[in-house]
């Protein structure tokens, strides 16, 4: 059986200081785009979390992503991706085009985020993993468990395998208010770009000084299997969401060989498809830095997939000099709706972030 649809409450009305400053980006938009070629900005976006969290500073909460798509719908142009992509090539893009999309695969998608696109009429891509869908959770979010977990008294970092290098940066978790949030994004930096076994060996080593899950975790096992399910893709599909490939367990293409990166990259297709019943046309590279997380290998194997474009995380607005298969997108950083829509507008008057 399908996932069933988030039902829909009416949309809530613009406020007023949003609607004025829609209003004057579409002015602003529109003038951008006199005399010259139009450009594309493509938004990422991984998951959105019910309330803000600490430990996720970089995600965006409900209530954040409510109001910039409120102001998305109401001062830019938002198109499907593919459709915006053929627009691109051939001139046509409207003024002031933006596309959405989400990398990974997050439940919180279909849970949060589908709703609100579908109240405002805003179409969106998803790119999603296949390795942890039904259950689980991707490395990353395993650490952000693991380092809730951690007593205060844990200082042996050392053994957790960090180079030495970033032991005098490792936090205290008894005085700093902060630690946990310092200790993750270090983790997360230095775990990134290990070979999948280092990776997992570490993940390993802090579990295990975090200590076993507590019986409130065993109880709420859902708010740990964090990916997107089977019915919840087929799902987003039915709701006009397109799925794109995104690898089957997000690693660091470039330090991979080449048989493991074109396994990555073919099975993850072959299984969204098998999912979905249609073919895959569009591809996101694992964390997406041209030259550093991928390069012309990958880009050739995923054009030997069948796909029809792809995308990395290099900032800034797609024109007609991007190559189809290495395409930039942009995340929305932003808290405040001003600096949020100067932002794209600043992308679409030029390339580069």
């Amino acid at each position: 059986m399908h996932a069933i649809l988030p039902a829909l409450p009416p949309p809530a009305p613009l406020p007023a200081s949003l609607g004025v400053l829609a209003l004057l980006l579409r002015l602003g938009g529109n003038l951008l785009a006199l005399g010259r070629r139009r450009r594309l900005c493509i938004l990422t976006y991984h998951r959105v979390l019910a309330q803000p969290d600490p430990l996720l500073g970089g995600e965006i909460d409900l209530a954040s992503f409510r109001w910039q798509m409120q102001l998305l719908a109401k001062g830019f142009t938002v198109l499907p991706l593919a459709e915006a992509l053929q627009r691109l090539r051939q001139n046509r893009l409207p003024p002031r085009a933006v596309s959405i999309t989400f990398d990974d695969g997050y439940r919180s998608v279909h849970t949060l985020a589908l709703p609100v696109l579908q109240q405002l009429g805003l179409p969106a891509t998803v790119f999603a993993t296949t390795g942890f869908v039904e259950h689980g959770s991707m490395w990353n979010d395993r650490i952000l468990h693991a380092v809730r977990r951690l007593p205060a008294d844990a200082h042996d970092w050392q053994a957790l395998g960090l180079p030495q290098e970033l032991l005098p940066s490792a936090p205290d978790l008894r005085h700093d208010p902060d630690a946990r949030t310092h200790l993750a994004t270090l983790l997360d930096a230095h775990v990134k770009y290990l070979a999948p076994a280092e990776r997992q060996r570490v993940i390993e080593t802090l579990e295990r000084h975090a200590g076993p899950v507590g019986q409130a975790e065993q109880a709420n096992q859902a708010d740990q299997d964090l990916m997107l399910d089977h019915d919840m893709l087929l799902a987003l599909a039915q709701a006009g969401v397109e799925i794109g490939g995104h690898t089957t367990s997000h690693p660091i293409l470039s330090r991979l060989d080449d048989a493991q990166a074109r396994h990555e990259i073919c099975d993850n297709k072959a299984a969204l498809e098998a999912i979905l019943g249609r073919r895959l046309r569009l591809f996101a590279y694992p964390n997406g830095k041209p030259g550093l997380d991928y390069d012309q290998r990958h880009v050739a194997m995923v054009r030997g997939a069948g796909y029809e474009a792809a995308f990395t995380t290099a900032g800034g607005s797609a024109g007609p000099e991007h190559d189809c298969y290495q395409i930039p997108r942009g995340r929305p950083w932003d808290r405040r709706p001003l600096m949020f829509g100067l932002r794209l507008l600043r992308w679409l008057a030029r390339p580069g972030a």
